[in-house]
């Protein structure tokens, strides 16, 4: 019966948000304990006379790690791709790769089958496209972008000549989006940022997810300088310090949710998502048109937000002020 509830997600992914036609080729990169998912997926191609193939990797160790070689050759020889795993590859390489070769790609990163029957993927994704487009068009080339929230947030950074990204779950080739968040995004100009961060609502990574308590980051000419908070912030540091990798600790993204059918559960594509959040994006910046590979990308979720760019209201807690 569950699969059966699955298969209206499942035939969503393949019209709406990859718009498949006949006769074009699918590969579905998954883990052992998502397949479920991956099948029922498979499934839905099949009866529309689309090829999927089916790759099952090991988990990967962290969020971030580059897939194996011969996934990352096969993502860029498809048509489509669908990435159902539980430690993300959204900020891979391999991605980048991949639609630059001109596939188009959605990631479902620690998808449950309940997220493939209720929750964010019920979203009228096309309905939401132009208001993902309009903020993220504000976010983009902007100066100055200063990010406030009620429980303490104070930072600033420029975004002078970035891109904005508008990630509403529906790609053309050449593009790729997570899936079922609705997010504008924008990558700051390295080096820029500066102030603090204090994420209130979730860090769905590392087995961290619902904030028991706030986390707060320091940050100095870019990079976060000092993590403060309870246990999870300490989870949170000691995964920080166990990469040897400076490029961890990079200011990568701001972004901003947009769906309003994403809540609070923990878990990373429904969290991102939930209408007027915003988040920081730590680590790799080179998916989003930043220039840094760090060895993982994390992001720090929180609500009630205030965004400003070059002086004009995009949120004002945490509410849509245009």
């Amino acid at each position: 019966m569950k699969k059966i509830l699955m298969g209206k997600i499942a035939d969503k992914l393949i019209d709406v948000n990859l718009k498949m036609k006949k006769g074009e080729k699918l590969l579905i990169v998954t883990e052992p304990d998502k397949i479920s998912i991956a099948e029922t997926i498979a499934a839905s191609a099949y009866r529309k006379d689309i090829e999927p193939v089916i790759t099952i990797m090991m988990p990967r160790e962290f969020d971030s790690n580059e897939p194996p070689k011969i996934i990352a050759e096969a993502m860029k020889a498809s048509d489509a791709f669908l990435s159902v795993v539980g430690k993300s590859i959204t900020h891979t390489n391999a991605v980048k790769k991949a639609t630059e070769n001109g596939s188009r790609g959605i990631v479902l990163t620690q998808f449950t089958e309940d997220m493939m029957i209720h929750g964010g993927m019920e979203c009228d994704f096309e309905k939401q496209a132009p208001l993902c487009k309009k903020v993220a068009s504000m976010l983009a080339n902007s100066k100055k972008i200063h990010l406030t929230t009620p429980m303490g947030t104070d930072l600033t950074f420029s975004a002078e000549g970035r891109r904005g990204n508008s990630l509403y779950c529906i790609v053309e080739p050449g593009e790729f989006s997570t899936a079922p968040t609705i997010e504008a995004n924008v990558s700051p100009i390295e080096g820029t940022a500066q102030g603090k961060i204090v994420a209130d609502a979730s860090v769905p990574y590392i087995g961290i997810g619902l904030l028991e308590e706030p986390i707060e980051f320091e940050v100095v000419d870019g990079f976060i300088v000092d993590i403060k908070g309870g246990y999870q912030a300490k989870m949170l540091s000691d995964n920080f310090k166990s990469m040897n990798d400076p490029n961890v600790y990079n200011i990568a993204e701001l972004g901003i949710g947009l769906n309003p059918k994403c809540s609070f559960v923990g878990l990373m594509l429904e969290d991102e998502g939930v209408y007027g959040s915003a988040h920081i994006g730590i680590g790799t910046s080179v998916n989003l048109g930043g220039t840094l590979k760090a060895a993982c990308h994390y992001d720090a979720i929180m609500t009630g937000a205030t965004v400003v760019a070059d002086g004009v209201e995009i949120l004002k807690d945490g509410k849509i002020a245009f």
